[in-house]
């Protein structure tokens, strides 16, 4: 089950608790019949969990040349000699997470992070700091505010951005980016005024008497077009910074969920030349016109075992940030309002039998429960007019619970899904507010799926990016209140290290050489702090990553 990355330099292993053995000591193992095979590296005196079939549990793993050779008990250090030997001392070794569902960019000089304001007053603060950075009128833009983590309890809108940036237009994607606000400089150059219609697909949201309070959803595009682009340079100096990053989550490989053909070949740049150990990535390409295919087809194959190409994707609603994903039934207190389409029915149903005529894996963005019936339905009645073997087409998010019938299509189809549970955690203020009864409870349903017999890889979509949030709510169920929605939607942790190492592995075809422990596949592996098999659930988010090791090389040290 799979994903992709580069070979940078090592960090400082004297941090390890390791011991270096010469290979002319006797004391290496006892003398017989046969010699010892010589080896890299052994892991030994930990928990190896192998996450093969079996879920295998063993102590010692050898590795030569990026590769696992073996793993087992300590009498494979007699059979073994290694230039390298580490006392896990106890510690558990999994394989590394693949994250196959994340956004990763390099970011502008007049970007702000938000990912940790906690007030509409510190948004403020972050906003004219940078404004007074890069002066009057220059844009100033950002990413990552949540009124869920706010003191106010409220969005930030178009009059506290006026208050702390008069002279600078401005905009601020909410995490998620399914939304984003604007202030009145940033709304009068993108000519967004009270009478501007909503665009298809989005909404341009006013107060009751019909002014502005400069939040878009969904098509915050058109403020965002008049943002300068950065220059490749700021651009890849940063995404260099935010994917090496990604090493001290024990994320060793990923799938960048949208990305363009230009964007691809500034990664290839990236990791042809990178100084920092850069985790494994393949990109999937947003569909926009016929053109994409048009620039991809003639690459289909090229890539290595740190950057390929990967598949397309297709958004079929919103998100629930908004809100705008396509739901059966209207939101909680909104009249009728259901949300969504990205584009009509027709235009999406030919868009998918095109994609999926011209050979290529596709992961749909589907959120809502009628966007899931609808997208299941048209890719499973295009298999049926075509089919293909091994075509491992799947759903982006799978949010809200659909009917068993569906499930039992897709299931039937071989039609995945990687989901993101910490949503439930994350997003509960969202749900709460828009969902209400069994649609609330069975936001993203993780054990029927999984008892329909579908394949269900997790991932982050950055919210936040990082495993532990996932594997607290794929186990526990919890929100951020401490609410449990349909405990019987729970997964065991067995379930969810799969999902989160093998079922990523497999969604990209790359089942054969990670996701698992197992010989012949390459030595991505992470320590942690503690158990994750046995420590309590109430202390899964704290659990930390102390090394992490991408092809037998050692890549991040916790300090």
């Amino acid at each position: 089950m799979g994903i992709f990355a580069a070979r940078p330099p090592l960090v400082n292993r004297a941090a390890l608790p390791s011991v270096l053995l010469c290979l002319a000591l006797a004391a290496c193992g006892p003398a017989g019949p046969a010699p010892a095979a010589e080896v890299d590296l052994i892991l030994t005196n930990g928990k190896v969990l192998t996450v093969d079939e079996n879920f295998s549990i063993h102590d010692t793993v050898v590795v030569d040349d990026g590769l696992i050779v073996a793993t087992g008990d300590a009498s494979l250090l007699q059979s073994h000699r290694a230039a390298e030997i580490v006392d896990l001392q106890g510690k558990t070794l999994m394989p590394g997470f693949i994250d196959s569902h994340i956004h990763i960019r390099g970011r502008p000089k007049h970007y702000i992070d938000l990912s940790e304001a906690d007030s509409i007053a510190a948004i403020q603060q972050l906003v004219q700091a940078k404004a007074e950075e890069v002066g009057p009128g220059n844009w100033v833009t950002g990413y990552g505010w949540s009124e869920d983590q706010l003191a106010e309890g409220r969005r930030p809108l178009r009059g506290d951005l006026d208050a702390a940036a008069p002279g600078n237009p401005v905009i601020l994607d909410r995490a998620g980016a399914h939304s984003a606000v604007a202030n009145s400089m940033a709304l009068d150059l993108a000519g967004v005024t009270p009478e501007t219609p909503d665009p298809e697909g989005g909404v341009i949201e006013r107060n009751p008497d019909g002014s502005l309070n400069g939040i878009i959803r969904e098509r915050q595009s058109i403020v965002f077009r008049l943002v300068p682009a950065a220059t490749p340079e700021e651009l890849v100096e940063s995404l260099e910074i935010n994917l090496n990053g990604l090493l001290s989550h024990g994320i060793t490989s990923i799938l960048d969920a949208s990305k363009t053909p230009a964007q691809y070949e500034q990664w290839e740049r990236l990791y042809a030349s990178a100084e920092l150990p850069l985790p494994r990535a393949a990109l999937q390409f947003r569909w926009r016109d016929p053109a994409v295919i048009e620039a991809l087809k003639e690459r289909v194959g090229d890539g290595d075992a740190m950057l390929k190409i990967g598949p397309i994707k297709v958004f079929a609603d919103g998100g629930f940030t908004g809100p705008a994903a396509y739901t059966k039934e209207p939101y909680r207190n909104q009249d009728d309002y259901r949300g969504r389409l990205d584009r009509p029915e027709e235009k999406l149903a030919a868009l998918l039998n095109e994609i999926h005529d011209a050979g290529w894996q596709m992961g749909v963005h589907a959120i809502g429960d009628a966007a899931i019936e609808l997208v299941a339905g048209i890719i499973a009645d295009a298999l049926e007019r075509n089919p293909r073997a091994d075509h491992r087409h799947f759903l982006n998010h799978f949010s809200m619970r659909p009917s068993d019938a569906t499930m039992q299509l897709m299931a039937r189809h071989g039609i995945a899904i990687t989901q993101q549970p910490n949503f439930t955690y994350t997003l509960e203020g969202r749900y709460v507010e828009n969902l209400d009864g069994w649609r609330l409870q069975h936001n993203n349903p993780l054990r029927s799926p999984i008892d329909f017999g579908m394949t269900v890889a997790i991932s982050s979509d950055v919210l936040p990016i990082g495993p532990m949030v996932g594997l607290y709510a794929a186990t526990t169920r919890k929100g951020m209140s401490g609410a449990v929605y349909a405990a019987e939607e729970a997964i065991t942790m067995e379930e969810a290290i799969r999902g989160y190492t093998q079922a990523g592995a497999w969604l990209l075809f790359e089942e054969g050489v990670k996701g698992s422990l197992e010989p012949g596949k390459f030595a991505d592996m992470i320590v942690l702090s503690e158990d994750l098999l046995t420590i309590s659930s109430e202390r899964i988010m704290d659990v930390e990553v102390e090394q992490t090791w991408l092809g037998g090389r050692l890549v991040y040290v916790r300090q």
